[in-house]
């Protein structure tokens, strides 16, 4: 998949985890820049991305997630599925 597929697919789940339709992903938004994103809401999006990319992730790699962009990158990485 490519990082534009990725950003949608991505997309796609928050909004669905967050109710929201209109939120709007850049690989520049971080955790502070929607509101409710906690560490309850974490554990719901990677487990959501995993299922969504069939992959796995590490803790480590989940720890490291900063920006949407990290999450792209980890997905690449773990050899997302379309």
């Amino acid at each position: 998949m490519t990082q534009p597929e990725l950003l949608a697919a991505l997309t796609e789940i928050f909004r669905e985890n967050f109710d929201d339709e209109n939120l709007v992903l850049t690989m520049t938004t971080t955790a502070s820049d929607i509101a409710g994103w906690d560490s309850a809401k974490m554990v719901m999006l990677v487990l959501a991305a995993e299922e969504r990319f069939d992959v796995r992730f590490r803790s480590r790699d989940i720890d490291a997630l900063r920006t949407i962009g990290d999450w792209v990158a980890l997905i690449e990485a773990a050899g997302a599925k379309p």
